[in-house]
């Protein structure tokens, strides 16, 4: 070896010493990772896992390693390994993390959700905190561009590329060899009925690269234009095989009720922790209702995180199992695809259809998702006025309540509202934050777990109230009206099977309520079976995934198999349910359902001000698309901060802001 103006030059021999060595290193990456993810045993997480799985633990370090072996076909291939160590162990810190704030582990399409990731960061992580990764990101740059600089290469011209081409392609068969094998003997699997479990069992390399190789949902083996004509005959959707949006007003929207679903942000009863004890019940109103009315367990498809997948279940009618392990599908298929969902199918039997969310549109690509199946309204918080905050800056629930009028009042026909709750959301502070706290936890597996805990009930208890209050407001209402409520997910607290009075942590607990008289019917079900139930209970069938539910048996050997084969052929296939051409194109949808209007440019003093209708704190004055210095002085009026051109003041415009990214989601006419 020898030193040339500060750059080492190092040869190409020995390619099997050099191997071994970064064999070795794989290992330790894996270790690193393993570790990571199981942070309920410091330090010796890693090492039990080489113990007791050995293999998967050799495989796992195989994949890496197969990763690493690619720098052998370049001359910087320290500087190359580096960075691939680097993503590996940056994969590894992320996960460990993210299972700090949530019981889901890091997948591949948490990398899709950074842009919503990063607006709420520092809900989840101090300040101090997020200044000390800034700077560890920088030096870890700086470290980079020296290795690039000054790090050792293969001497040119020396680079074995053909031999060392073949060793790398032999690795990577290697591994994707014994990925088959060990698939095949059943040691690994492609299916994760519970992501975290997942992880800790087949390894973290492994489960993580299934989320990015495994998307959507795959093609059935008997996907065919006669299959899914023949599922659509037998169960009774349609005699034709093909189904027809007939876009015609039925007596079923001037007769039936309104309907509505409240998705309730990290709501379930808590008196089912059993490490945990309160002064009173957290919950006693929303208690009352599931003694009073049809009620039960719902199994969702989020544990601790995930409330967009809750969502697309209960809207679609389709499992979220179908897709690969960790996916979104408001990240994925719906953000560019018009689907059928049940806004489409209220509204196709003339329903007005809302959505109602008191945090972000942006989040989860809502205000692209709802247009595309079918939302005519969607009221985010940037429409909202008056919100009040939780202590970890959380919209509280309780404006929901006048937004839901809102919506009903909105339009003469029925309606349909989807109504998505934030208040509950995590991170829950391990230090105290409530000074007087209505509901008190007496028993805590330690003071950070009981100030953890104190914090959530007493948000599920403000939940509750807030229900008390919706159901108070909607029974004086002169319609029928059925207010469907569950919690999206468990909260993300250091919940396990063995702490959760439930049959596993995929439970919460939902309630239908009605200001009229109905049946009590209490079952346990999955929530993409919950709307096809409401809709039955109320004498409302339609929709080609909905109708299915009602008409076949869930306990049928083909039911999933034959909902896999029509949500694939509605979101991937050829469309064959609809005679092979999508009939749905985007709604048109408005965000909000109160019109904010400009009424009067007011020049006093040389400052102008502007009068109009239904403004907001996300409120801004625009001029040609650029935003203009605002102060919000009140529902009618707005404040300009800065100097326009007295030609320009009647091209003014008023646009509602999202605030985390500064981006403009409407302007008035």
């Amino acid at each position: 070896m020898k030193k040339i103006k500060d750059l080492k030059i190092v040869s190409d021999k020995g390619i099997r010493y050099g191997m071994a060595r970064y064999a070795i290193w794989a290992c330790i990456v894996n270790l690193i990772l393993e570790t990571l993810e199981r942070q309920s045993i410091p330090v010796l997480g890693g090492i039990i896992f080489v113990f007791t799985h050995p293999l998967l633990f050799f495989y796992n370090a195989l994949l890496i390693f197969a990763t690493l072996s690619v720098c052998f076909l370049f001359r910087r291939r320290i500087f190359l390994a580096t960075i691939i160590s680097g993503l590996w162990i940056a994969i590894g810190i992320a996960n460990g993390v993210i299972l700090t704030q949530r019981m889901t582990p890091f997948t591949m399409k948490d990398l899709s959700a950074m842009t919503d990731g990063a607006t709420i960061m520092t809900n989840y992580i101090s300040r101090t905190k997020l200044i000390v990764m800034v700077v560890s990101l920088v030096i870890m740059a700086a470290v980079l561009v020296w290795l690039f600089i000054k790090g050792p290469r293969v001497e040119k011209g020396k680079l074995k590329l053909k031999r060392n081409l073949l060793v790398v392609i032999l690795i990577i068969l290697t591994a994707f060899g014994s990925t088959v094998g060990l698939l095949k003997i059943n040691v690994l699997s492609t299916f994760f009925g519970n992501l975290a479990y997942a992880y800790r069992d087949y390894g973290v390399a492994y489960c993580f690269v299934n989320t990015w190789l495994n998307q959507g949902i795959h093609k059935p083996s008997d996907y065919s234009e006669e299959s899914v004509k023949k599922v659509i005959k037998k169960s009774g959707i349609s005699k034709s095989g093909t189904v027809k949006i007939t876009k015609t007003k039925s007596r079923d929207s001037e007769d039936g009720p309104n309907i509505l679903f409240l998705q309730l942000e990290s709501f379930v009863d808590p008196t089912l922790f059993t490490n945990v004890e309160y002064s009173q019940d957290p919950i006693p109103y929303y208690r009352s209702l599931m003694k009073k009315y049809s009620s039960g367990s719902l199994t969702v498809p989020a544990c601790g995180a995930g409330t967009a997948n809750t969502e697309f279940e209960v809207m679609t009618g389709i499992s979220v199992k179908f897709f690969g392990p960790g996916e979104y599908p408001f990240k994925s298929v719906l953000k560019d695809k018009t689907a059928e969902s049940l806004t489409w199918d209220l509204k196709d039997i003339g329903y007005g259809t809302h959505a109602i969310h008191n945090h972000r549109a942006m989040f989860y690509n809502r205000n692209e998702v709802f247009n595309n199946i079918g939302y005519d309204t969607f009221t985010s918080l940037e429409y909202m006025s008056g919100a009040e905050k939780t202590p970890k800056n959380w919209a509280k629930d309780k404006i929901l309540t006048s937004q839901i009028m809102d919506a009903m009042k909105s339009t003469k026909s029925r309606d349909y509202i989807y109504t998505i709750s934030v208040q509950g959301h995590g991170k829950y502070p391990s230090e105290k934050m409530i000074a007087d706290p209505r509901i008190k936890v007496t028993k805590a597996p330690s003071e950070e777990a009981k100030n953890e805990y104190e914090y959530y009930v007493n948000q599920i208890y403000e939940m509750d109230q807030f229900v008390k209050k919706l159901t108070e407001t909607l029974s004086r209402y002169d319609e029928k009206v059925v207010l469907v409520m569950y919690g999206d997910h468990i909260p993300a607290l250091n919940i396990t099977e063995d702490t959760y009075k439930a049959k596993d942590l995929y439970q919460t607990q939902y309630v239908i309520w009605s200001n009229y008289k109905m049946k009590k019917q209490d079952k346990d079900q999955a929530a993409y079976q919950l709307a096809a139930d409401v809709l039955n209970r109320v004498g409302i069938h339609t929709g080609t995934i909905f109708r299915y539910h009602q008409n076949v048996s869930h306990k049928s050997a083909s039911y999933l198999p034959n909902l896999k084969l029509l949500g694939y052929d509605m979101l991937y296939g050829q469309e064959y349910i609809y005679g092979g051409k999508n009939p749905f194109r985007k709604a048109g949808m408005k965000m909000g359902v109160k019109k904010i209007k400009i009424t009067k440019v007011v020049n006093v003093g040389g400052k102008y001000y502007i009068k109009g209708q239904n403004f907001t704190e996300q409120s801004k004055i625009t001029l040609d698309g650029k935003q203009l210095k605002t102060v919000y002085l009140g529902p009618s009026l707005l404040g300009l901060l800065e100097e326009v051109d007295p030609n320009d003041a009647s091209k003014m415009k008023v646009s509602q802001i999202d605030k985390s990214n500064n981006s403009i989601i409407s302007t008035t006419e």
